[in-house]
């Protein structure tokens, strides 16, 4: 399909046969006059006042337990960049879509407005006193596609203000799954996490995440070289952000090309085609690169690989190694609503990121690997699901419609809510908890 072939089809898809992606369902039948009574007045009164003498029966006798809201400002949009709330849209409409059909969350869609300052950037505090309002109403919240560094002040400050969790996928969704196929990548090239070189080319709001998350894994914040479209993040440097700052070194190299000099691990938030062949060749034997700017990543894998990366990743679908968030937040959520989480703590994205890496390294069931034919053709002729042991070079990181994948994170974000004292709900049967996570996204989209 070329790229005329896929707007028409992509416009017709969110256009008919109604416009948009998502719709309200009820779980309750509303057929009768006696069922009419039941789901308004007068027997609605009931569970109303069953709150108003406790508010925690709101989770009992309403559909808040599994809702999500994203929220967005629309001004950082992926590849789309500062395009407003209502052009953000059909991409909150889509990740609904990925948090029903992956997890069997009901998900909203809510591109808020008139929270920019006279720059049209985000103003911070507009959009957390609007957020910080929904609490009533949602069991957690997803925040995307708020421009930096507005992101980090609004997502500390709600983690702070609010009782359910609150999640910026730009920032930590990102850094989960890459750091999950960081984690495999090294079992390849057996490499210690703490004595790697890392270049990270992009500091808005997931470059730094990515790092800090890196860094509570095990890697060294002294071997981090950080770049933003200025060049090398140096203490030299006047012009840095808080964030920023905590990434300064004391170094005279100023380009990536010079940073990259012996650096074992490069992550690409930046730029298309900023990475040269000749760059890959002057890293650390065994380099892995994950070039995830879209639709065009920093360097073209093939070209990678054929000047010595060891492991490649990007964040498209049509190349090994998709770093797709995908595999992270519906689980994420998943989890943190069944224990009712207060918050989506830094224990728990690392439990995530253990997941998501756990599931590359088992063998792909049976029955599995029948979808997966179906649903990945090409990897499925490469042989990339047969072995006992299927992690390689190409294959560090499951693909998103794996089935282990949610109930598998499910079940380590809630463990780790539990063992780290957010969660209000205990779960004592890990085993069969993972199992009916299972069974409910099966559930949810029949």
């Amino acid at each position: 399909m070329n790229k005329e072939e896929l707007k028409s089809a992509a416009l017709q898809y969110h256009s008919t046969p109604v416009p948009g992606k998502i719709a309200v369902q009820t779980t309750k039948p509303c057929l009768t006059a006696d069922e009419l009574s039941l789901a308004y007045t007068p027997g609605v009164a009931a569970p109303c006042l069953e709150i108003k003498e406790n508010v925690e029966n709101v989770w009992k006798y309403t559909a808040r337990s599994n809702t999500v809201a994203v929220v967005s400002d629309g001004t950082a949009v992926l590849g789309l960049g500062n395009i407003g709330p209502e052009a953000g849209m059909p991409v909150m409409e889509g990740k609904a879509v990925l948090f029903k059909r992956f997890a069997g969350i009901d998900a909203m869609a809510l591109c808020i407005g008139k929270v920019f300052n006279e720059k049209g950037r985000t103003d911070a505090a507009k959009v957390i006193e609007t957020v910080e309002r929904l609490e009533p109403s949602f069991g957690g919240i997803n925040l995307e596609d708020i421009g930096a560094p507005a992101c980090f002040e609004v997502e500390q400050t709600l983690k702070k203000r609010m009782n359910i969790p609150v999640f910026h996928d730009d920032q930590h969704g990102t850094a989960i799954i890459s750091l999950a196929a960081i984690l495999n990548a090294l079992k390849l090239v057996k490499k210690d996490i703490s004595k790697c070189r890392f270049v990270v080319n992009g500091a808005g709001a997931a470059g730094i995440s990515c790092s800090e998350l890196y860094i509570t894994a095990g890697a060294d914040r002294k071997n981090f070289i950080m770049l933003d479209s200025k060049g090398v993040i140096s203490t030299k440097r006047t012009d840095l952000t808080a964030e920023k700052a905590r990434f300064a070194v004391d170094t005279n190299k100023t380009t990536l090309a010079e940073a990259l000099v012996g650096a074992d691990v490069f992550l690409g938030l930046s730029v298309g085609g900023c990475v040269t062949q000749e760059m890959v060749k002057s890293m650390a034997p065994g380099a892995i690169i994950f070039a995830m700017a879209n639709p065009i990543p920093e360097i073209d894998p093939a070209l990678a690989r054929s000047a010595g990366a060891a492991v490649v990743g990007t964040g498209r679908s049509d190349f090994p190694n998709q770093i797709n968030n995908v595999l992270g937040f519906p689980g994420i959520f998943r989890g943190a609503l069944d224990v009712r989480a207060t918050d989506i703590n830094e224990e728990m994205q690392l439990a995530a990121s253990r997941a998501i890496a756990e599931v590359a390294c088992e063998p792909v069931p049976e029955e599995l690997k029948e979808y997966l034919k179906s649903a990945y053709p090409a990897d499925y002729a490469a042989g990339v699901f047969e072995p006992e042991m299927p992690l390689s070079t190409d294959y560090v990181i499951p693909k998103p419609f794996d089935a282990r994948v949610v109930p598998r994170v499910a079940r380590y974000v809630a463990e780790t809510a539990i063992k780290t004292g957010v969660a209000q709900i205990q779960i004592t049967d890990l085993d069969a908890y993972e199992k009916e996570v299972a069974a409910r996204v099966v559930a949810a989209n029949q």
